[in-house]
């Protein structure tokens, strides 16, 4: 692969190999890099990362880092509510939790999503619009991608963001059906799927609750609830209180609950779904709550007019690694917490990046 050239190597007094001036590996962008045909033990410098890299026969790593365990939670943005009378709640935002190999010296890239915009009460604009996707990825991990949370569908607007990560509630009267959970679909599940909501036929008709991360959203006849969120122990409840992240429900932090749904004003059905644990907002007649931020809650729907269904909760990352690293961090909104011998960093909005040292 490659050609050395030197004026003089030879051995010292320890019999190791003396080289009089520094060595300069041959330099290569990562683009590159991936087109050479490498041998076992090969070196380069990747100008891409800014690191020295060898190959092992099966895939390129860097020179002398060491690789170390991160644990950590992925919620995506909620999905907005529905609009008049008979919408349906939020879907929360997609729930991932597990562990990644991150190595030192690497830029991780992590962005947080944002919740979806309530729906309106102007005709075709009635429906809540999906949340945004939170992600971390980089060169050497698996990206794990959480989906934003389906919208809750609104009266008399056939268009709709429904599914998602949670999905977001039916609506009533028309376009009864939830919206579909875990979608795309990730094992474990991210998500539930909304209720559906009912028709002038049942008494109790009107919107449904949206899907939280743990439960389904409930149909309009059966409550109209938003769905449970799922708890989640990176944080504690002291810590999630302080840094204002999750829904803190007894010795519990919950996370991506989803938003309530909303019954039919005009004919006496004054029936409000409530949000789900994990910052799903409440269904309210004069406009629908928001999701909390930094839960991925769906919003809550509204029963009336003139009056828009509430936001959904933004997103939020938690990573938890040993506590011998120095990361460094760029575009991200974070605060930081220790367990231990463990710091967590709490990412709570921005696309950005950190490089652990």
């Amino acid at each position: 692969m490659s050609e050395l050239k030197t004026n003089k190597i030879s051995t010292n007094d320890q019999n190791n190999v003396a080289i009089d001036n520094a060595l300069n590996l041959k330099s290569y962008t990562t683009a590159v890099r991936d087109t050479l045909t490498a041998a076992t033990g090969d070196m380069i410098y990747n100008t891409t990362d800014g690191t020295p890299q060898v190959y092992n026969g099966t895939s390129w790593n860097n020179l002398g880092s060491t690789s170390f365990t991160t644990s950590y939670l992925v919620v995506a943005g909620g999905g907005g509510g529905g609009a008049r009378d008979v919408g349906g709640g939020g879907g929360a935002g997609g729930f991932r939790t597990g562990t990644l190999e991150f190595s030192r010296g690497v830029p991780y890239t992590f962005s947080v999503g944002g919740g979806g915009a309530g729906g309106t009460d102007s005709t075709g604009n009635r429906h809540g619009r999906k949340g945004s996707d939170s992600y971390i990825s980089g060169v050497d991990v698996t990206t794990i991608t959480s989906t934003g949370g389906g919208g809750g569908r609104g009266y008399e607007s056939a268009a709709d963001e429904r599914n998602g990560g949670s999905g977001g509630g039916g609506a009533g009267i028309t376009y009864l059906t939830g919206g579909s959970g875990n979608t795309p679909s990730t094992t474990p599940s991210q998500g539930r799927n909304g209720g559906d909501g009912a028709d002038v036929s049942v008494t109790e008709y009107g919107g449904a609750g949206g899907g939280g991360a743990g439960a389904a959203g409930s149909n309009a006849a059966a409550g109209r609830n938003g769905g449970a969120g799922s708890i989640n122990t990176l944080l504690s409840t002291s810590q999630a209180t302080s840094a204002s992240v999750g829904e803190v429900v007894s010795t519990n932090v919950y996370y991506a609950g989803g938003g309530g749904g909303a019954g039919h004003r005009s004919v006496g059905n004054t029936s409000l779904g409530t949000g789900g644990n994990g910052g799903g907002g409440d269904a309210v007649a004069a406009g629908g709550q928001s999701g909390t931020a930094n839960t991925g809650g769906g919003g809550g729907a509204s029963r009336g007019t003139a009056v828009n269904g509430g936001a959904g909760g933004s997103g939020v990352i938690i990573l938890k690694h040993t506590t011998n690293l120095t990361p460094t961090i760029s575009g991200l909104t974070t605060s930081t917490a220790t367990d231990g011998n463990a710091d967590i960093i709490i990412i709570k909005a921005g696309t950005g990046t950190i490089t652990f040292s």
